[in-house]
């Protein structure tokens, strides 16, 4: 309404206003209701990066439907137990998709499937031909408030995934909380690469629309790629994680590649080891720690450019709409510097988990969601993530946090990532090791690693072994390492 002939998303070289991408998700809207989809009904989107995916979702939140992301990394038994939990009555799925679709077909209790790209096999309707024919007038909006708008399932590093269900409130408020946290602007060009079943990304496109910039969409992540589209595009910001970081350090012509136009960039998943942010400073481009969960709709807590380096290994403060607190085994707030689990209040925590009373009761606990995360304060309440609960290891009766040892890990100059796990150890119950992918050429010995440890850490904390692999360390989407592969791994 305010700027129609704005450029709204730039995607492979195509540049769409705001009007066509207005349009076009009218017409998808009016396609999934003539198919029978109506407010409450689950839609399944597998797809990768790409308009279409943006047409859809803003076309079934204006008719009420709920969409479900799926994540395409998955294997296709994943794929159809989320279908399942999640009751899809429909699929839209992208060509690249359509032999994982045929397989699992028969296992899926849906008759609405709807192909993007390429021809569509019989039964299955065509994207492309649903929106010719669809009308272009704006369908009057069926969900708002606390009604569904995503279900975006949780990666599963550890058992089955659970469906975070997101309201339109919930995105709206994070849309604010984290626009009003950060220097965005109208007029802004964002890059999205991370992949838009991951809420990051998601609410990267909800917060440009929201304030009028232009999304710069990648189908998805490649380092070389990702530099070359901030310098054609003139890019101001954009969100990654610290593997993304990493990777594009290692691109041989880093230093040749024009990155003025950005003026900041968020980075989150995990703690960010202090060389990364460092390495960055150095090409004028602070990275900004942001912390947050699929649960809270994306943001909790972002450490401020001016403080980047000051405040380096920090995530900074609690984010606008947000309350932050760290809390130990009787619910009381810790000191600073003492150990404890972070809760997060705010209206963009989500409503429950899908289908998942047990769990949802054990997650948000009087208006407060338990993240399941370590962290301390400092004496300015400055927001430290420590580690996952699950991940810590006790050796010895001593708690050791995997992200402590990673920080020291990763500034070998053998090591392009590395990420620590616990082994069993007969005399202290478990003991760190390390499993490390090197640089092309590089060679590293295990008692390199503990000369170089020594006096950086405790005793205790220094690794007792060390795995090479000639592998990128396993991920789920949102960029955290799969430590459960890891530690099947070290043996």
């Amino acid at each position: 309404r305010l700027e129609p002939n704005k450029i709204g998303l730039i995607f492979e070289g195509r540049e769409i206003t705001y009007r066509e991408w207005n349009e076009r998700a009218n017409r998808a809207a009016n396609a999934f209701a003539a198919l029978g989809v109506k407010a409450g009904d689950r839609v399944g989107l597998l797809m990768m990066n790409s308009p279409e995916f943006l047409e859809c979702f803003f076309a079934l939140a204006r008719i009420g439907a709920i969409v479900v992301p799926l994540n395409w990394r998955l294997a296709p038994p994943e794929i159809v137990f989320i279908a399942k939990d999640a009751g899809l009555s429909a699929l839209v799925y992208g060509s690249e998709y359509a032999q994982v679709v045929a397989g699992i077909r028969g296992d899926l209790a849906m008759h609405t499937f709807v192909a993007v790209g390429g021809e569509a096999p019989d039964g299955d309707h065509n994207y492309a031909s649903l929106l010719a024919k669809a009308s272009v007038e704006q369908p009057q909006p069926n969900g708002a408030g606390d009604d569904p708008l995503v279900i975006m399932f949780t990666a599963g590093t550890t058992g089955k995934p659970k469906g975070a269900v997101l309201t339109h409130n919930n995105l709206f408020y994070d849309s604010c909380t984290v626009s009003h946290s950060l220097d965005w602007r109208t007029g802004d060009r964002v890059l999205v690469a991370l992949p838009l079943f991951h809420i990051g990304a998601l609410i990267y496109v909800v917060i440009n629309t929201h304030v009028g910039s232009t999304t710069v969409l990648m189908k998805a992540f490649d380092p070389g790629g990702f530099l070359k589209t901030v310098q054609d595009h003139k890019v101001n910001s954009f969100l990654a994680v610290p593997a993304m970081l990493n990777f594009m350090l290692q691109v041989p012509t880093f230093k040749d590649f024009d990155l003025s136009s950005v003026r900041w960039a968020l980075c989150g998943t995990a703690p960010v080891p202090v060389p990364l942010i460092q390495a960055w400073a150095q090409r004028g481009i602070a990275i900004q720690q942001v912390y947050g969960l699929t649960e809270c709709t994306g943001g909790a807590a972002v450490l401020g450019s001016d403080r980047a380096l000051a405040k380096a290994g920090s995530t900074g403060l609690p984010m606008f709409h947000t309350d932050i607190r760290v809390i130990d085994a009787d619910g009381k707030d810790t000191k600073p510097g003492e150990v404890g689990e972070i809760i997060i209040r705010g209206p963009h925590v989500m409503r429950e988990y899908w289908n998942n009373p047990q769990a949802t009761a054990d997650t948000v606990k009087g208006g407060w969601l338990y993240s399941g995360d370590l962290g301390k304060v400092d004496e300015e309440n400055y927001l430290y993530i420590v580690e996952r609960k699950k991940d810590m290891i006790i050796s010895g009766g001593e708690n050791i946090y995997p992200a402590e040892v990673e920080n020291v890990l990763v500034s070998l100059t053998p090591i392009a990532e590395v990420a620590v796990v616990g082994i069993p150890d007969k005399e202290w119950g478990e003991a760190v090791c390390a499993v490390a992918r090197l640089k092309e050429g590089q060679s590293l010995t295990l008692d390199e690693v503990i000369a170089h440890c020594t006096g950086k850490l405790g005793k205790y904390k220094i690794p007792k072994k060390l795995v090479i692999t000639d592998q990128p360390l396993p991920r789920n989407p949102a960029g955290k390492v799969l430590k459960r592969v890891l530690r099947e791994m070290k043996q």
